[in-house]
């Protein structure tokens, strides 16, 4: 990514921050109030709210390799395997064929207490329906019936498609196990009363990154968010 397409924090829209503050919020267990971040001005802001309001006892462990843990346990038992086998960069493909693959991860999913959103549809189907969207969109200004017939119909299409996808958005256990404690922080400690302070801000930039595709350096404390 060169500095023409660099995405700015300001740049993303209010709306979307929102929703992901409400992502990391869950992630950390928190319930706060809408107005919890009416004054917030910078990514630094953010993260001050967010750690002030988590009151958990502090313990220095590693949430991702407690994720790990749990995640390897629960495929250690579904599959029958042996967990000394499964490794950080075993591969999800090699360890879950495709035949029952959606059955095993809701398995995973409900052993571990971790939700793993680790399956989607195929490339090819992702597209067809972004661009379906995007025709539906504009067939809105000429005939908004069609338009909305046509937003229907990509909606529904997203949705199938996201419940019978099997294909992995992620190759290996370890990029679970990062997912877990990045979505699924407080789930994916050992002791969820507890908490590592030093990862706090950690987890919420990795968030902001994933989901905004921000690069890293433009992700400081003095990152404006409007």
């Amino acid at each position: 990514m060169n500095a023409i397409d660099t995405i700015e924090l300001r740049n993303i829209d209010p709306d979307d921050i929102s929703d992901v503050l409400v992502k990391i919020e869950k992630s950390f267990g928190l319930n706060l109030e809408t107005d919890s971040f009416k004054n917030a001005r910078t990514f630094g802001d953010i993260c001050d709210i967010i750690s002030s309001m988590i009151e958990l006892e502090h313990t220095d462990d590693c949430t991702t390799q407690q994720a790990f843990y749990k995640i390897r346990e629960s495929i250690a038992n579904i599959q029958l395997l042996d967990k000394k086998t499964i490794t950080p960069n075993s591969d999800l493909e090699g360890l879950f064929p495709r035949k029952g693959r959606r059955h095993k991860i809701l398995q995973i999913r409900k052993e571990s207490g971790l939700s793993l959103k680790i399956l989607e549809p195929k490339g090819w189907i992702s597209v067809t329906l972004f661009f379906g969207l995007l025709a539906s969109i504009v067939a809105l200004f000429f005939n908004w019936r069609y338009g909305l017939l046509g937003l229907g119909a990509i909606i529904f299409g997203f949705q199938l498609a996201g419940r019978f996808g099997k294909e992995f958005s992620v190759k290996t256990v370890g990029e679970a196990a990062t997912m877990a404690a990045r979505e699924n922080y407080i789930k994916s400690r050992r002791n969820p009363k507890t908490v590592n302070r030093q990862e706090i801000v950690k987890k919420i930039e990795e968030v902001f990154i994933h989901d905004f595709d921000l690069d890293p350096s433009v992700l400081t404390r003095e990152a404006l968010l409007f």
